[in-house]
């Protein structure tokens, strides 16, 4: 089959590779009909490089049609439409049963320190084969699969996969009080989706940020009050400006949906560079243990949500030797939640939203599809921010 491999820093091919089968009783086989292209792609073709071996093939965002399942698999037969979640969880240990399957302890990465694993998405995460391919073996298909009915397109529930669960936990660990106000640093797929959610949900204000002019526009067709970062001195005059509408506390909640690839930080980017470049066996203990991420998204929310608020960290930062302002998070009672979405914990609640009206705007929200053979174009027009990019999906 064909698939979307890595290669190396920004190398990414279209390899045959052979076709997944069934190797365990509880695995499927899923015939791909639609596969996102994340921000999260991006680590791996630029700042996670220690962490892969050429021929992984990548994508997390994948559904499509069940070809096969194994003998212990119930509740899924072929033809069966399904969305799969990016991570693979096994549905009935302790961490599933407390809601949160990025910690299954079934599928744990627990050589690498690490939780639950994903598909496509490096060695720490188990070195699963991704999504973007022409079919998929699914681990503990008798959990993960998210069954959606026949007739309308992909659009509508491709993004069960990542971007949909993403965003809503973001914006249910931000906590925005009804009536409340929310400021989102970061337009990409999950910021521009946060947004959309925490409008529906009854966020009276919400202030988003970027510097990219197609993902200020797209935000503010929605009614997001949005804050091109290119159009202040420094950072500190766009926290001044959004508190200055927020009666000079600061919004109930921030949502930091850049993480690392956050502008700025010119230290932390040469040092990221420079492990992409080092020896496989000298750069992964070093990115793994001592990298500085590139915190400027995370230290400009600490600034600006008001004392006593919440921040809701939805962007991946990788990290582990980072300084943090202890000093202002605690003087300013700041509360502080983070983790990988976990997708089935947030997937009943979101379905209702995925109807014929579409309030969420799910139906043109991809900016691109481009086909599977397309996909090293694909990787670098997203990871420029060429062409008005925001969120391409690929048909194989």
């Amino acid at each position: 089959m064909k698939a979307v491999t890595w290669q190396g820093k920004r190398d990414v091919r279209v390899e045959d590779v052979p076709d997944p089968r069934i190797e365990e009783p509880t695995d499927a086989v899923i015939r791909v009909t639609s596969t996102g292209l994340c921000g999260s792609d991006l680590h791996l073709y630029e700042v996670l490089t220690p962490f892969m071996s050429p021929g992984d093939v990548l994508g997390h965002e994948p559904m499509g049609i069940v070809e096969e399942v194994g003998s212990e698999v119930s509740g899924l037969r072929p033809g069966d439409r399904v969305v799969v979640p990016f991570q693979i969880a096994c549905g009935h240990c302790f961490m599933c049963g407390t809601g949160l399957p990025t910690q299954c302890e079934t599928t744990q990465v627990t050589g690498e320190g690490m939780g639950a694993a994903i598909f496509g998405y490096s060695r720490l995460y188990g070195s699963v084969p991704g999504g973007q391919a022409e079919y998929l073996r699914v681990p503990q298909a008798q959990f993960g699969p998210i069954k959606v009915p026949e007739g309308p397109p992909d659009d509508r529930f491709v993004y069960l996969s990542d971007v949909l669960p993403t965003a809503w936990q973001a914006v249910e660990y931000a906590a925005v009080p009804p009536g409340g106000t929310l400021a989102v640093l970061g337009l990409g797929p999950i910021g521009d989706m946060a947004c959309r959610i925490a409008r529906a949900r009854g966020a009276e204000r919400v202030f988003g940020v970027d510097l990219v002019p197609e993902r200020l526009a797209r935000a503010q067709r929605r009614g997001v009050e949005t804050y091109d970062l290119r159009a202040f001195d420094n950072e500190k005059s766009l926290v001044h400006a959004i508190q200055e509408e927020t009666g000079g506390r600061g919004p109930d909640a921030v949502i930091d949906a850049v993480g690392t690839e956050a502008h700025g930080g010119a230290a932390a980017k040469l040092a990221q560079q420079a492990t992409a470049l080092m020896p496989r066996k000298l750069s992964a203990p070093l990115a793994e243990r001592f990298s500085i991420d590139r915190l400027g998204a995370l230290y400009m929310a600490i600034d600006l949500v008001r004392r006593g608020g919440t921040i809701s960290l939805s962007g991946v930062y990788g990290g582990m030797a980072d300084p943090m302002p202890m000093l202002t998070l605690f003087d300013k009672q700041i509360q502080l939640r983070m983790g990988q979405a976990n997708v089935r914990r947030w997937t009943d609640q979101i379905l209702p939203y995925l109807t014929d009206e579409d309030p969420l705007g799910v139906q043109d929200f991809a900016t691109h599809r481009l086909p599977l053979t397309e996909a090293p174009h694909a990787y670098e027009m997203f990871q420029r921010k060429q062409d008005g990019a925001v969120k391409i999906l690929m048909q194989p």
